[in-house]
């Protein structure tokens, strides 16, 4: 069964796209996305066999969980714990927005990305809509809307070419507004790590960093250095070695 297609030009739209998505969402069912990135591919982060259906619609395995969105900056507290200070001045200097970040997951969490190594990837997108959505589903594991091997979709179009057999809705937000994917931050350390450049600068994380004396290390991981905590999916060539992330 081929997806639903939802348009968001009027607020009667847009009403309406939210709904059937939310009720997708509720029904263990996925969605196609806008975000201030790329278009992403969401299921409830509380639901196992949704997010089993995401992996299997990407067609990645359980070695690649999908990252989460969330729409308050207040259920990163809920999702995440043991949080170095500089993690609270990232959030509040570039959420909403482009940074994904990599945080120890609350163990009591009742949820299965796949094989997280008790680590969760989390972002709060700079897109109206699609925190609407967040708004009304809670956290979303979220990752972009396409299939392995092919380039992340920047518009509707593209998501419902590839993933429109296996999605229940596609919410259409036009032309995706970035278009470059998130920077990722890994923030379970002392200090923060870069797992993937993106939208966000290093130069730029670092100036909203120097106030606590520190800087983004962004030195590849070698033979003698401990990898990346949590596996997550990754599709651009530039990340480090030994990433695996795939975010919208």
């Amino acid at each position: 069964m081929s997806a639903e297609r939802f348009p968001t030009e009027t607020d009667e739209e847009r009403e309406t796209a939210l709904d059937a998505a939310s009720r997708a969402v509720r029904r263990g069912r996925l969605v196609v996305l806008p975000t201030d990135t790329v278009y992403g591919v969401g299921a409830d982060a509380f639901d196992p066999d949704a997010v089993a259906r995401l992996l299997a619609a990407k067609g990645r395995g359980r070695e690649m969980p999908p990252p989460v969105l969330v729409g308050t900056l207040g259920t990163l507290e809920a999702l995440a714990t043991r949080m170095p200070a500089y993690l609270d001045v990232l959030v509040q200097r570039f959420w909403p927005g482009a940074l994904t970040v990599i945080c120890h997951q609350q163990p009591s969490l009742q949820w299965d990305l796949g094989d997280t190594r008790g680590t969760v990837a989390v972002r709060m997108p700079d897109h109206e809509l699609a925190r609407q959505l967040l708004d009304r589903t809670g956290p979303l594991a979220v990752s972009s809307a396409n299939l392995t091997g092919e380039p992340a979709a920047l518009d509707a179009d593209e998501a419902e070419r590839m993933l429109g057999e296996t999605t229940a809705v596609v919410v259409d937000g036009g032309p995706a507004t970035g278009g470059v994917a998130s920077t990722i931050i890994d923030a379970t350390g002392e200090r923060p790590r870069l797992l993937r450049a993106g939208a966000i600068p290093v130069e730029v994380i670092d100036e909203a960093l120097a106030d606590l004396g520190l800087t983004v290390d962004t030195a590849a991981p070698g033979d003698d250095e401990p990898e990346a905590s949590g596996p997550i999916e990754v599709e651009e060539p530039e990340a480090p070695p030994g990433t695996e992330i795939d975010d919208a």
